[in-house]
């Protein structure tokens, strides 16, 4: 073959190269353009600074409300090394404390003023930013927490024990006893449940918050979007471990934590799915998954003291498919509507059993088999205050929606899908919402549509 030919066949090739690689950046771009850019995290010295501030303007406004509004004329939050009360990161700069047993007190002293004081082990720089702090020596606490109950003899001394959920009792037996033979039968007398303090305390939001919260459910959709994509998942390749633990990894890596493990379930057609106390059950890590597949992902994670919950779908495109088809479009449509129940009847002031018995109605109404089992967010994964839940049992029911404060919007419906000859579907959906004058405002936009891997 002459020079001439080979050097025009090795162009061709070479344009041939260059087109396809174009063509392949192009669809890889494409594919993920509704991935928004991961934004930029707080260093660990930059959260500090910000959420001191935080501290400070809880500290400063809105804690001694709250303890009048609880006839609570003094607070006291016990710390143990290695059993900390969950109350403590929200009331200390977030660090470490790592005293044997710690002592936080809060003090209605009659002014319009706060009284704080910390009675630690170890003198901490930032404490003093926002506590009276006096460090003693381990022989020395007991004497320094009575003389500090004694020079404002409360009326009452709330404790962080006798709730019903774990947030209530970070009082653990062994300090309840300290207490109580440190400051003699008479103060015992005094000692009251903060339980109901607490449910307030924990689901009252600043309005600062909510910036560094949209960052955080962005990153979980992010890390959800590229978990279900072709960056992830090879079908008839790709475990349910395998993309849990990838997940895993990304928080890792993104120097953040989680409060729960990535649970998936997978929905095939013709296969029924185990349920485990009414839901779907998790998919073993061992499954496979394949072509066809509705797969679904309940994750979360923590940042700035902040916790998330997301549920989302995606379906595996079968060999020749372009789409989902129609009847599961249809299934999420319903999901969607029940959303709208909620949304279109939940305000602030309503218990989450009105809203329940609404959404439920309208549901109804419309033929849909629905399930609603949302629940508070925030400080906490699953926090304290109204659940709209169909379980009336659970805490919360009663507890009346605050504006400004965080809900977990969790519901699921199931629907007849005629592509699956007539299977039932069930579609979960998880978004975290903030309750605002005009109702419910999703953090991040909903799912109406599944994700698709090709």
């Amino acid at each position: 073959m002459s020079l001439a030919k080979l050097l025009t066949k090795g162009a061709l090739l070479f344009v041939f190269v260059v087109i396809s690689l174009n063509v392949f950046v192009f669809t890889q771009n494409k594919s993920n353009e509704k991935i928004p850019a991961m934004p930029k995290l707080l260093s660990q010295r930059e959260q500090m600074e910000v959420r001191e501030g935080w501290l400070k303007k809880r500290l400063d406004t809105l804690v001694l409300p709250m303890m009048r509004r609880h006839s609570i004329a003094m607070w006291i939050v016990v710390n143990e090394e290695f059993n900390s009360d969950p109350a403590t990161e929200y009331l200390v700069p977030p660090m470490p404390i790592v005293g044997s047993r710690d002592f936080f007190i809060f003090v209605d002293a009659g002014s319009e003023k706060l009284e704080k004081i910390a009675i630690v082990r170890y003198a901490e720089e930032r404490l003093k930013n926002h506590y009276e702090m006096k460090s003693v020596s381990r022989d020395k606490i007991a004497e320094t927490l009575r003389a500090t109950v004694a020079k404002y003899n409360p009326r009452t001394i709330a404790l962080n024990y006798n709730g019903s959920r774990g947030q209530q009792n970070g009082l653990s037996h062994a300090s309840y006893k300290f207490l109580a033979e440190s400051l003699g039968a008479d103060a015992e007398k005094k000692f009251v449940s903060a339980a109901n303090f607490l449910v307030e305390f924990f689901d009252t939001r600043l309005a600062e918050e909510l910036e560094h919260y949209r960052t955080a459910v962005l990153v979980t959709e992010i890390l959800t979007r590229r978990a279900f994509s072709g960056e992830v998942i090879t079908p008839g390749k790709t475990t349910v471990g395998d993309v849990r633990w990838w997940f895993l990894q990304q928080i890792n890596n993104l120097g953040l934590t989680t409060w729960f493990q990535p649970d998936l379930r997978v929905q095939r057609q013709a296969k029924t799915v185990a349920t485990n106390q009414q839901f779907l059950s998790v998919a073993d890590e061992s499954i496979i998954l394949e072509r066809g597949d509705v797969i679904h992902i309940d994750c979360g994670l923590n940042y700035m003291g902040l916790s998330t919950d997301w549920q989302k779908h995606a379906y595996i495109l079968r060999a020749g498919e372009k789409d989902v088809p129609d009847g599961l479009k249809n299934a999420l449509k319903n999901t969607n509507r029940l959303q709208d129940g909620i949304f279109e009847r939940a305000r602030a002031e309503m218990t989450g059993a009105e809203v329940y018995e609404r959404a439920m109605a309208e549901m109804k109404r419309q033929n849909i088999e629905a399930m609603i089992y949302s629940h508070p967010i925030g400080t906490h994964g699953h926090g304290l205050g109204a659940s709209i839940d169909f379980r009336k049992a659970i805490g919360g029911a009663e507890e009346r929606l605050r504006l400004g404060s965080y809900t977990s919007i969790e519901l699921n419906t199931s629907s007849i899908v005629a592509e699956w000859n007539n299977q039932k579907v069930t579609i979960m959906a998880e978004d975290d919402a903030v309750m605002t004058e005009k109702g419910f405002e999703f953090i991040r936009p909903r799912q109406t549509e599944f994700y698709l891997i090709r």
